[in-house]
């Protein structure tokens, strides 16, 4: 036999006998259950990458008692991006029935690190194998992932990531990279003047990822426009309505405007009444109606998208793995940002 056919052939077996542990012990790591001290788990994990170990998902589905249960927690609000992704959570639910799993979205007040917390203690882990969550980088909300994962339930991030915690994985797009972008089209459009930039939270990854790629592109390649402290519109129609308002009617210099989070209906309201609609060039961030409504109008210039099909379709998949293999998401495909104007709205 070579070394091809006993890799092909590896069993959980064979893997406790490389670890040097009992089955139960490689049963808990490959399902990321608690109870196994951190040294144990990286011999099972070194055995299992030595041996060349793949768990049969689909088996691992037919052998339990039960469906694999994965909740989506997706903030409320008026936020358009929030509520496109409960909405392809419905789409995939269906899809997800045929192959043994139960996917749900839940809302939850947004930027609400308490309730997010609250929410997640009160997981039943007999219930739920998996938690998707949009975080802040709160304590109590890095405190109830730990707890959850303490009582077996794999958590993963959407859209913010939440590094250093006990999640097991980011779905999402990398956002240094999408303000950085945001950065590289302003300054091309802005021969000079001011640019003013709309958070919808400092308190989220995200948003400050964005804004330090944004920042850093400016800084660099484009000097002579100058960057304004960035304002918190927290992801709310209204509030970002009246912050953009104020932004425009006090800086009759502002050439551009980057909005890197949500509350694009408000942003459109606002250049819109200033009467600069047009004058002032805007990237926004996701395609939702408003956004599209700004592009079509000439208020926005160009929308960058993450696509939140694809982003539930991927965090579907890697909770799959993740719950089951317990190693790691399996074949998780990458969040490209997608770049819009009015001439390839699709």
């Amino acid at each position: 036999m070579n070394e091809i056919e006993v890799r092909r052939r590896a069993t959980v077996h064979d893997v406790a006998h490389a670890a040097g542990v009992s089955l139960a012990t490689v049963d808990r790591v490959l399902n990321g259950r608690p109870g196994v001290r951190p040294a144990t788990a990286e011999k099972v994990e070194a055995a299992v990458a030595a041996l060349g170990f793949h768990r049969d998902l689909s088996a691992s589905l037919l052998a339990r008692a039960r469906d694999l249960n994965l909740l989506f927690f997706i903030p409320g609000g008026t936020n358009e991006f929030m509520e496109s992704l409960a909405e392809a959570v419905g789409r995939r639910a269906p899809l997800a029935r045929a192959e043994r799993m139960h996917v749900e979205a839940r809302r939850v007040p947004a930027l609400d690190p308490q309730a997010l917390a609250e929410t997640l203690d009160a997981l039943d882990a007999k219930v739920w194998d998996c938690a998707v969550i949009v975080a802040s980088e709160d304590e109590p909300v890095v405190a109830a992932v730990e707890r959850a994962a303490r009582r077996g339930i794999v958590v993963m991030t959407l859209v913010s990531d939440l590094p250093g915690s006990a999640r097991r994985h980011f779905v999402g797009i990398d956002n240094v990279a999408a303000g950085r972008t945001a950065a590289s089209l302003i300054g091309r459009f802005c021969a000079r003047g001011k640019i003013a930039v709309v958070a919808g939270s400092m308190h989220l990854r995200d948003h400050r990822e964005r804004l330090d790629g944004f920042r850093a592109v400016l800084e660099a390649d484009f000097p002579h426009l100058e960057l304004l402290e960035p304002v918190e519109g927290h992801d709310e129609t209204e509030e970002t309505r009246r912050r953009a308002a104020e932004l425009i009617a006090a800086n009759p210099e502002l050439a551009g405007l980057y909005n890197l989070g949500a509350g694009n209906a408000g942003l459109v309201a606002a250049l819109d009444a200033s009467g600069r609609a047009g004058g002032i060039r805007v990237v926004a961030h996701e395609l939702s109606a408003p956004t599209r409504a700004g592009l079509l109008s000439g208020a926005i210039d160009v929308v960058l998208d993450q696509n939140p099909d694809g982003e539930i379709r991927t965090a579907i998949a890697a909770a799959r793995a993740l719950a089951l293999g317990g190693m790691g998401p399996a074949d998780a495909e990458p969040i490209e940002i997608g770049i819009f104007l009015r001439d390839n709205l699709r």
